[in-house]
């Protein structure tokens, strides 16, 4: 028995799509589009159960994680071959109903861009600081995966225009957060206690000058609308 069974990509994509097509805006102190139910529950055990470790990781990581690289997990073409469920989601992911409603519903011009996407799991002593995400980064998402008494309070926190905190978002499980990076779309993780696992995805449509081809799903496919 293979456990557990996972959707087609194109059910997780048609459920995507109309999550995708009914978000919360948020316009303070910058745009987000805020979903929830984002995938199938079958898709959620999936990911779930990925048997991956999560990092330990042991240097100062100065508040980014392009400080432990070589610890971070991202859907490649060699992970995909590995895990089913990452080949799935990418899958999914890939497909041009998703990337027309990303244009449809961000304004994401992602044609011709690439999928690029990672599994996150974050331990007690993880923490992020306010930063803004380069403009090859057409949009982030953040899918929170996180589960437990304390889950609750594993959002992303939000800076205004002069980097000081003004709120944190949901960590509501199967729900996402999207944004384009911008002058003011400063973001982080305020330090804080994590019991257990802080687990989540990011998702970002990347532009053909991306330059660690080794982080996209699909490296040799740019999206298309068609």
């Amino acid at each position: 028995m293979t456990y557990p069974q996972l959707p087609e990509p194109e059910e997780v994509a048609s459920h995507f799509v109309k999550a995708l097509a009914n978000p919360e805006i948020l316009e303070e102190p910058y745009r987000r589009w805020q979903i929830r139910n984002v995938f199938p529950e079958s898709m959620c055990t999936g990911l779930l159960t990925l048997p991956i470790a999560p990092p330990v990781v042991t240097i100062d990581t100065k508040g980014a994680r392009d400080t432990f690289n070589n610890q971070r997990i991202f859907f490649t073409p060699k992970m995909r071959e590995l895990f089913p469920a990452m080949s799935v989601l990418s899958d999914a992911l890939q497909r041009p109903e998703v990337a027309r409603q990303f244009k449809q519903t961000c304004g994401v011009e992602g044609e011709g861009g690439f999928l690029r996407m990672e599994y996150i799991q974050d331990l007690d002593g993880m923490w992020l600081e306010p930063h803004r995400d380069i403009k090859e980064k057409l949009f982030s998402m953040v899918i929170y995966l996180c589960t437990g008494p304390f889950a609750k309070d594993w959002g992303t926190d939000i800076y205004d225009h002069d980097m000081k905190w003004c709120g944190r978002g949901t960590a509501e499980f199967n729900s996402a957060v999207i944004f384009i990076a911008g002058p003011h779309s400063w973001h982080g993780f305020e330090p804080r206690p994590i019991y257990g696992v802080r687990r989540l995805m990011e998702i970002n449509y990347v532009s053909n000058t991306w330059r660690d081809k080794d982080q996209l799903a699909f490296p040799d496919r740019p999206l298309s609308f068609s």
